[in-house]
């Protein structure tokens, strides 16, 4: 995060599956930022985007009024000729901007390339030193790069937890305090192994060795 910036994470609004439970996860130190028709979003209910950003060839000329009447800064994108999604451009320009904590809301919707694209993004961000999560109204999605471990506190919103490697495989993962346990286990592309656990009590942990393993949060 930016010195003396007074925002906590970057929150990332794109255009993907989006409703009132986005808006409720705003927090009041997040530094907003709107990709596309996310910032349309944003601003539809009177929530101002530090950043809105994008080709924004999905709204109409008043709704980008809108967005630019509303927004502290806009950053406009020729929708041939550049090489990123417009999730990813926000993403970037996140860590470009010093923040180490990025959320993404609305990354995930009926188009299973955007969603699959905005999985990969959290590998784009971990990269940069950054911890980036994917969050809909059914999931919560992150990211663990090995070696490293990451504790687990019960959340009836997402009671499921599943795991997939995001490497071709990922090692020496370990699982307390789950329904299903592990030890010292693997996991490899093609593998479902990993799908439907659950915490035990109120607490677990993940341990991973090697690779690159999804963290998927959700409920049904």
């Amino acid at each position: 995060m930016m010195a003396n910036s007074p925002w906590n994470r970057a929150i990332i609004v794109t255009g993907g599956r989006l409703g009132e439970w986005a808006a409720d996860i705003i927090a009041e130190d997040d530094y907003r930022i709107g990709a596309d028709s996310g910032a349309l979003f944003l601003a539809e209910r009177g929530i101002r985007p530090h950043l809105a950003l994008g080709d924004f060839d999905s709204i109409d000329e008043r709704e980008l009024a809108l967005v630019r009447a509303m927004s502290d800064e806009t950053l406009g994108f020729d929708p041939v000729d550049k090489d990123w999604t417009d999730t990813e451009l926000a993403v970037r320009e996140a860590i470009d901007r010093g923040y180490r904590r990025i959320l993404i809301v609305g990354g995930l919707g009926s188009r299973f390339d955007h969603s699959l694209a905005n999985v990969h993004l959290l590998a784009l961000a971990a990269s940069e030193g950054c911890e980036a999560r994917l969050r809909d109204e059914h999931n919560e999605i992150g990211l663990l790069t090995g070696p490293s471990s990451q504790a687990l506190e019960a959340d009836d919103s997402f009671p499921v937890v599943s795991l997939l490697p995001l490497t071709p495989e990922a090692s020496g993962i370990t699982l307390d305090g789950f329904v299903y346990p592990l030890n010292d286990a693997t996991l490899r592309i093609g593998m479902s192994l990993g799908v439907s656990n659950e915490l035990a009590g109120r607490s677990g942990t993940i341990r991973l060795g090697e690779g690159r393993l999804l963290v998927i949060r959700s409920r049904d």
